[in-house]
Formats: C-alpha cells, sequence, structure tokens
C-alpha cells in the first residue's frame, strides 16, 4: 500500500479462491469482533468497525450477517493471529497478518508464496508507520478536521480530493474519530480500518519485477488464513 492518498479501493476478486479468501478473513474478523462484546454493531464499536472494513471491500451483507449469527451461539472458534515481515520483488517490503487455527499452515502458505516470487522473510516493519484511515464522500474537509479537533482527536491529516475526504488519526483515536464521524452523520466509508503505510512507497518500473509482485499479491490473496497485507508499493 502506498501513502495514505493512494486508499485501497478492492475491486471484487478476480478468481473464486481470491473471493471465497476474502469472504473467510471478513468472516474470521467479524465473528471475533462480535464475539469480543455485544453481537449488535450499534453496541460494539470493534463490530462495527469490522463491518465497515469489510463492506468497502466489496463483502456481501449475507457474509457479514452469518458470521454475527455465528457469534450469537455455538461452541467459541479459536483463531490465532501471526505478522510475517518480508522482502519483495524489486525492492519492495511486505507485510502480512494472518489469523488462522493452525499458525504452522499459515507460516508455510505465506513463506512459499514470497519465496516462489524471488523475496525472503526479514525485518521491514520500521518502513512503516501504523495509522487510522478513513476514506469517504464528501467536500467538507474543513468542517471534518475542525470538529475532530475539537473533540480531542489525534489527528494527523485531513486532506479532500476529487469528491473524496481522507482522514488519518493516531491509531490509538481510531474509536474516538469513528464515533466522531458517526455522530456527524457520516457512516458509509471507502475505508475505515488501521493500517500500515508506506514511509517511503516505490514504483517498480521493471517490468519482471513488478509482474512478480502483482502475482506475489494474487498468491497471497488467496490464502485463506491471511488477513491483511500491507506494502510500499505505488500500484
Amino acid at each position: 500500500m502506498g501513502r495514505a492518498h493512494e486508499v485501497r479501493a478492492k475491486a471484487m476478486a478476480a478468481t473464486a479462491a481470491a473471493r471465497s479468501a476474502l469472504f473467510m478473513r471478513a468472516s474470521k474478523e467479524i465473528y471475533l469482533a462480535a464475539k469480543s462484546g455485544e453481537p449488535d454493531p450499534e453496541m460494539n464499536l470493534a463490530l462495527r468497525s469490522a463491518i465497515d472494513k469489510w463492506k468497502g471491500q466489496h463483502v456481501t451483507k449475507d457474509v457479514i450477517d452469518r458470521a454475527i449469527q455465528k457469534a450469537k451461539g455455538g461452541t467459541a472458534e479459536v483463531y490465532e493471529s501471526g505478522r510475517y515481515e518480508a522482502f519483495g520483488p524489486g525492492g519492495s517490503y511486505l507485510i502480512v497478518d494472518t489469523l488462522t487455527d493452525n499458525s504452522n499452515r499459515a507460516f508455510i502458505a505465506v513463506r512459499t508464496a514470497i519465496t516462489k516470487k524471488g523475496g525472503h522473510m526479514g525485518n521491514v516493519i520500521f518502513n512503516f508507520t501504523e495509522t487510522g484511515v478513513f476514506s469517504f464522500s464528501g467536500n467538507n474537509r474543513d468542517e471534518v478536521e475542525e470538529t475532530l479537533i475539537l473533540s480531542d482527536v489525534d489527528v494527523r491529516e485531513v486532506t479532500e480530493e476529487d469528491g473524496k475526504i481522507e482522514v488519518l488519526v493516531e491509531p490509538a483515536a481510531f474509536a474516538q474519530a469513528r464515533k466522531v464521524l458517526g455522530d456527524m452523520g457520516i457512516n458509509e466509508f471507502d475505508m475505515a480500518e488501521i493500517t500500515f503505510l508506506a514511509n517511503d512507497p516505490i514504483t517498480l518500473d521493471d517490468p519482471e519485477d513488478k509482474r512478480k509482485f502483482e502475482e506475489l499479491l494474487d498468491m497471497l490473496d488467496e490464502v485463506e488464513d491471511v488477513q491483511n497485507v500491507y506494502h510500499n508499493v505505488n500500484l
């Protein structure tokens, strides 16, 4: 992912496997958020944030509703989170988060994809900054920024371009910012999540490096254990 101004706007997955993995990722995260408190997005801010995030990635209402219903009854499922860092093609950096019931399977799948495309595991997280990001339609940038600041939200930046407003906040201020925006009547987001933004995004000029990198993202996108992928490449 590039700078905050390059908001990820995922289209529907190109393959059945990628779409299945996308729905599985959404289901697990929404299930865990619903299980952590009230299974009602009006009462559970974590659940509301999870729903906002996955709706922005075109996850269907049916998938969301099933995950919430699953959290309301039955035996609790146990998922373990993992984070892997890697160097990819052409000087790219990647952070891959997993959420799985089998950590060995998740690690092997991530490592296999990365090494297959010429990369290797390594420490790269210092090249990123964790940031809360909101992107939504609007043309009232000044009002949004003023309201957030007056509400004591720790804002990093608010920008407006082509009818879209983007708000960057400190990760610890994410929930408070979400509430303030909701109180302003802003409840539909293209993106609403805590993510890692690259400090120095790069462009892959070599066609072979670009091809390998895009194929690597596609491979990771089809791994159901992979929850999020962050990178420093401008696509």
